[in-house]
């Protein structure tokens, strides 16, 4: 990301809900900073949102573009527990874990993590996940903070790097399994090939660890 790019994600209000048109608020940051997009795609930023980006760029302000959504008040993601069938599948697309619960079992939504992205109402199978205003009339900037933005950023940001730890962990078990039935050795007694499949696993599960941190760094 560039320093311009940096600038105007640091202004995004950072509820990472995609109505932008990008993946989240950086991929949207950078498209403005490279004439990709305008600055008046960010629904929850609102009018004084796209007056910030108006500084930081330069370009004449613009109204909100109706095709990415309407400015309003900020609302936050409140299920219906006894409805709710504990599929995960909410929790999965929440930007900021803010969905607390595990499969097979009822799921809440942690109300200072909510960034009212809304992703996850589309995802309920059950429709079960409703919104509620919590911001009254108040809307855009007005009705979110700096403060919120950076733990909403924080919170997307750690989410990221969970779900990229839990693929190379996934990863290196896979690729244990298979290293460990290739390298059978016939003959054995049967505690000794389970202690040389476990030590073989962690020395496998290790090594694959390390590539994939070698390539994430790269």
């Amino acid at each position: 990301m560039n320093e311009l790019a940096a600038r105007l994600h640091a202004a995004l209000p950072q509820t990472q809900c995609t109505r932008c048109g990008y993946p989240d608020c950086a991929a949207y940051a950078q498209a403005i900073a490279d004439g990709r997009a305008e600055i008046n795609q960010c629904p929850p930023g609102g009018a004084q949102g796209v007056a910030r980006l108006a500084g930081i760029t330069g370009r004449p302000v613009l109204p909100l573009n109706p095709a990415h959504g309407a400015e309003g008040p900020r609302k936050m993601a409140v299920i219906d527990e006894p409805w709710c069938i504990g599929c995960t599948l909410c929790a999965k697309v929440c930007p900021t874990d803010a969905i607390l619960g595990t499969n097979k079992l009822m799921h809440t939504v942690i109300e200072d993590y909510c960034t009212g992205c809304e992703l996850c109402v589309p995802a309920c199978p059950v429709d079960c996940i409703g919104l509620e205003n919590v911001t009254g009339e108040r809307s855009g900037w007005q009705a979110w903070s700096d403060a919120q933005a950076r733990q909403a950023l924080e919170r997307y940001e750690f989410r990221k790097e969970r779900l990229r730890r839990e693929a190379d962990e996934q990863h290196a078990r896979l690729e244990a399994k298979a290293s460990t039935k290739r390298a059978g050795v016939p003959g054995q007694p049967p505690g000794a090939k389970k202690g040389a499949d476990a030590d073989g696993k962690r020395a496998v599960i290790e090594a694959a660890l390390a590539r994939a941190r070698a390539r994430r760094g790269g």
